[in-house]
């Protein structure tokens, strides 16, 4: 889908301004301006969409619908599914977040998304098969549907909704606004158009600089960190070295179709595979650069209290694989 924008960057950085590919440079640059460019499209283009879906489906309707229905916590489980399917890195996946809470959707469910888009997507299943196995890659791909539909469940109950930023609650009520309007006024989508358009691109003018901000901070990760120096202190198998694992990677910034070969790199080096997965959750799942993109829609105490919820699944998660595998 976006393998226009690899091409993009690679003319530009590659060609244009004569950086090699090879180089520490050219890899953080060339990364920097791939995710910023997609990044900014998903952003828009679904904050646009979840424009045109508050128009013909109010937010009350949605809200009503969810707490009418008895779906015993699966649409946890169905926000979870949809993330594994859908392929987005964690800074990727923050656009859909917004227009998630833009639509009205449970923020549990929608942290439910939030965890399990990263950690999961169909290219790693593929890649993860290949490298380690039909076992493997069942856990890993159960565990990361699981994870993000029991993270959703337990944040859910904590009625977080009051920590959300203001520019959140401010875009929140602007769709309830909105809805009513339509509802009022009955006018055409052709009138409504523009509206729905000028929206989007505020939303998207609202979070530009943290995006270029967590963007470079996982560009500067992604083409001057060694797979070597984590390799070296997580290879002992003590019980520490799941916990260092997550705690080192916080400051990474990959994919999960990205770190996967790095995993198989560290497996290879004699990295217990529990370690080295927690190591790629936590990348994919927990990250700077994540961080200072949630910082737009969420404040400081939800953005704590998300990362250590999953940092304590990620961390058992690694124990049971060691278990297991």
């Amino acid at each position: 889908m976006f393998d226009w924008i690899q091409h993009l960057a690679d003319w530009l950085i590659y060609s244009v301004f004569g950086i090699g590919a090879e180089t520490h440079l050219g890899t953080a640059l060339n990364f920097f301006v791939y995710d910023t460019l997609k990044i900014l499209i998903l952003l828009f283009v679904i904050v646009f969409l979840m424009g045109i879906v508050n128009t013909y489906f109010p937010i009350e309707r949605l809200k009503d619908y969810l707490n009418r229905k008895k779906l015993y916590g699966l649409e946890y489980f169905f926000s979870s599914i949809f993330g594994a399917i859908t392929p987005f890195c964690s800074c990727s996946s923050v656009p859909l977040f917004i227009g998630f809470v833009q639509g009205g959707i449970p923020l549990g469910v929608t942290f439910s998304f939030l965890i399990t888009s990263p950690l999961v997507n169909e290219v790693a299943i593929a890649m993860f098969l290949g490298m380690f196995g039909l076992k493997a890659t069942l856990i890993y791909a159960g565990s990361g549907i699981l994870l993000g539909t029991l993270g959703g469940w337990i944040l859910g109950k904590f009625n977080l909704e009051p920590l959300l930023s203001d520019w959140v609650k401010q875009i929140m009520a602007k769709s309830q606004a909105s809805s009513d309007a339509y509802e009022e006024e009955k006018r055409t989508f052709k009138q409504r158009l523009p509206e729905i358009t000028r929206s989007a691109w505020d939303i998207v003018k609202g979070v530009l600089i943290y995006v270029i901000i967590g963007i470079a901070i996982g560009a500067a990760m992604h083409g001057y960190v060694p797979e070597n120096f984590f390799a070296k202190y997580l290879g002992s198998g003590a019980w520490w070295t799941v916990p260092l694992a997550v705690i080192v990677a916080v400051p990474m910034y990959a994919n999960a179709a990205g770190i996967v070969p790095v995993i198989q790199v560290f497996v290879a080096k004699g990295v217990p595979i529990g370690t080295a997965i927690a190591f790629m959750m936590a990348t994919v799942g927990l990250s700077i650069p994540e961080a200072t993109l949630l910082k737009k829609v969420m404040t400081w105490k939800l953005i704590a209290i998300f990362f250590s919820v999953i940092t304590v699944f990620i961390i058992l998660s690694g124990y049971l694989f060691n278990i297991l595998l």
